[in-house]
């Protein structure tokens, strides 16, 4: 069994708080004996899967696999292309440097308001960006935008392989079809 859930912004990708209550996975009433296939920091919100089959994990997340994962992100400032092509390139952070991966401007995106609302500055413009990746350190799409001039605001991961976050509702989960799981599985088209 295969589950995706829309991840809300401020929900640990676990079951058990780090700190008293600190929101978990936990309140979101999933089967027994299901697990998060990776995770997504506190901060950042979107497609998170879970299952309660254990091959999963190194077949969706190990690098080897060239699994790929969709992220929407808003920066602060108005994105290069010379950050793009730095980020495509791949970018040093602390003691190693990330893979090469695809990234493009988003020249819109529409996404209800995030609570608590991203911080906002007058004089300072936001914009967006998609990112794919193959691998997924701690952090590393933050780190990675930090690295060429653009701090993260807001992520959000909406697809992994071909299977699109679509319209599910934050807090929201539904176990994923066969169907879907093949989708999951199929590389994106380019």
């Amino acid at each position: 069994m295969i589950l995706a859930f829309n991840k809300p912004y401020g929900v640990l990708s676990q079951f058990n708080p780090q700190v008293a209550g600190q929101r978990t996975l936990d309140e979101f009433k999933f089967p027994k004996n299901v697990y998060p296939i990776g995770r997504l920091d506190m901060d950042s919100e979107g497609l998170l899967l879970l299952s309660d089959e254990g091959q999963w994990s190194d077949l969706l997340l190990h690098p080897r696999h060239g699994h790929e994962r969709t992220y929407h992100v808003q920066v602060e400032g108005e994105i290069e292309e010379a950050a793009l092509i730095e980020l495509r390139k791949g970018v040093a952070i602390q003691d190693w440097k990330t893979r090469p991966c695809q990234v493009s401007r988003l020249s819109s995106v529409n996404y209800s308001e995030r609570n608590p609302p991203i911080r906002f500055r007058k004089s300072i413009p936001t914009s967006w960006m998609e990112l794919k990746l193959i691998e997924g350190k701690n952090r590393q799409v933050r780190r990675m935008t930090a690295a060429v001039g653009f701090p993260t605001l807001r992520l959000i991961r909406v697809a992994s392989g071909s299977l699109k976050l679509g319209d599910l509702e934050p807090g929201t989960w539904c176990a994923l079809s066969t169907e879907q799981i093949r989708m999951l599985l199929q590389k994106p088209r380019k």
